[in-house]
């Protein structure tokens, strides 16, 4: 808390500088590459990446360490309650320090092979995942919107960093004006919700409607801010009928940011959501539930519906996208019914799963396309895929087991993704979402099918006048270790689970 002493000594707030490790390694580094970049002209090749990648491992395995510190004691508040430290901060920490490592490795190809190297594009990575994880970790509604400003501002500039494809500075033009839309609904929720409850601290709202008996309640406040809020957030997990933007931004980005948008981007939103409606509103739980049950319903649809009529891939992996924020949708209305009690249930462990496996694959396939776009980045029809089992069978190979992964296929990440979500609506007796969610899955699946043949089948004439498709060393790791990751988990996935049910312990 903030105080006066004798009216002249200002007292800020103690700060555990160790618990805050993470953050202060990435900002740190994003400092670093822009004042050493700056003042060295010329780096060698790799190490701009190389640097972004060691600060990841580093905040990832402090996030372990800070893990281990939580589950000893207790979850508490950081900063005068403005942060919560607990295990389900640090597991979307670690969840957004994967997203970046394995970004950052696809991102050093890209930007050689499109003449761009330089610390800028690294220096915003980790800004972006800076914000993410300060509204995974949010305990006031203000600091949550100061990281996802934090996050959407830097995405903002890496959808329009291409300076030389007109479709890199439109995705950038649509986001930023779409995004100011949601920004503005979100914060205008938050305004509701202060004058319903005179604060914007998560801990001091649960507050104001626990153990007392209010008078004069104030829920058309509440639920008027809780539906602003949900707007918001909807745009950013990419929830229809928020998702417009998704396919346009996702096709006109360079391809290795918007595998950043479609995971630490979707991981922190996801995150927020459930921060604000799991944690600061369950009391009105019978009010929200059921339109997160719809926006799940709907962005299952739309997505399974609309991606299989594309001809682009990135557009492809958009819709799915938006089929995968269904999912994820599910596992928050599972959450939602007990939201507020100490037994949370499965709802909130298996939206977590499926944030981290999600992320791992659709980093690896959006790697896949970066190298089959080419030159350019700008060859990612289906057409572009044909041949590439006979010119590059190793790629072939691992894009068909990321998408099965994707389509839900046992022994994968994606299968243990799915079943939870599916299972954690089962146990809540949502019985319809559940049965939805596996016909839609169904539909998707044709999706992944379409990608799948065409890389597998012949070439089309001319082929061999075409650029062709490279794979270099730190593109190649990416992907190996997203396959890996993704088979590893389809057949062990048990530690994952018991990781996701220890985050369950909210700080309050």
């Amino acid at each position: 808390m903030l105080a006066q002493q004798d009216g002249s000594t200002f007292v800020g707030p103690d700060v555990a500088w160790f618990s805050l490790s993470p953050l202060l390694v990435l900002v740190g580094t994003a400092l670093f590459l822009l004042v050493a970049g700056a003042l060295i002209p010329r780096w060698p090749r790799g190490l701009y990446a190389g640097v972004t990648g060691a600060a990841a491992i580093a905040a990832g395995v402090l996030s372990m360490v800070l893990w281990d510190d939580i589950t000893d004691s207790e979850p508490g508040t950081l900063v005068g309650d403005a942060l919560a430290f607990d295990t389900f901060a640090q597991f979307i920490t670690i969840v957004i320090c994967v997203a970046l490592l394995l970004v950052a490795l696809v991102t050093d190809d890209y930007l050689r092979r499109e003449e761009y190297d330089g610390p800028e594009v690294y220096a915003l990575y980790l800004v972006a995942a800076t914000g993410g994880i300060v509204m995974g970790a949010a305990n006031d509604l203000i600091v949550l919107f100061i990281g996802l400003e934090t996050l959407s501002l830097a995405l903002y500039v890496l959808a329009a960093s291409h300076r030389r494809r007109t479709g890199s500075g439109e995705a950038g033009i649509k986001y930023f004006v779409l995004g100011s839309f949601s920004s503005a609904f979100l914060l205008y929720g938050i305004a509701l919700v202060y004058g319903a409850t005179g604060s914007t601290n998560i801990s001091r709202i649960v507050g104001s409607f626990e153990g007392t008996v209010q008078l004069e309640r104030n829920d058309a406040l509440v639920l008027a801010g809780a539906a602003l809020l949900l707007v918001g957030l909807g745009f950013k997990v990419a929830a229809a009928p928020f998702h417009v933007w998704t396919p346009d931004v996702y096709q006109g980005a360079p391809t290795p940011i918007t595998s950043f948008m479609a995971s630490a981007g979707k991981v922190a939103a996801f995150a927020a959501l459930m921060r604000v409606f799991i944690v600061a509103l369950p009391f009105y739980r019978d009010d929200w539930r059921p339109v997160i049950w719809v926006l799940a319903l709907l962005s299952m649809i739309v997505g399974s519906v609309l991606a299989v009529v594309q001809t682009d891939v990135k557009r492809m992996l958009a819709y799915s996208s938006i089929n995968h924020a269904g999912f994820m949708l599910v596992g928050v209305e599972a959450a939602a019914h007990q939201a507020g009690e100490a037994d949370s249930g499965l709802g909130v462990p298996s939206v977590l799963v499926y944030l981290l496996a999600y992320s791992v694959l659709v980093i690896g396939t959006f790697a896949v396309v970066t190298l089959v776009a080419r030159t350019g980045d700008g060859a990612t029809d289906l057409d572009s895929f044909r041949g590439l089992s006979r010119n590059r069978p190793d790629l072939a190979v691992a894009l068909t087991v990321l998408l099965v992964a994707q389509a839900g296929v046992p022994f994968t990440s994606g299968f243990i993704a799915k079943f939870g979500v599916i299972r954690a609506a089962v146990d809540e007796r949502s019985y319809a979402l559940a049965i939805a969610a596996m016909l839609t899955s169904v539909v998707a699946a044709f999706l992944y099918l379409r990608i799948m043949v065409s890389a597998w089948i012949e070439a089309p004439d001319g082929d061999d006048q075409r650029e062709p498709v490279r794979l270099p060393f730190s593109s190649g790791l990416a992907i190996t270790a997203a396959v890996a990751f993704t088979l590893f988990v389809g057949f062990f996935p048990n530690w994952l689970l018991d990781a996701a049910e220890m985050t369950t312990q909210f700080a309050r």
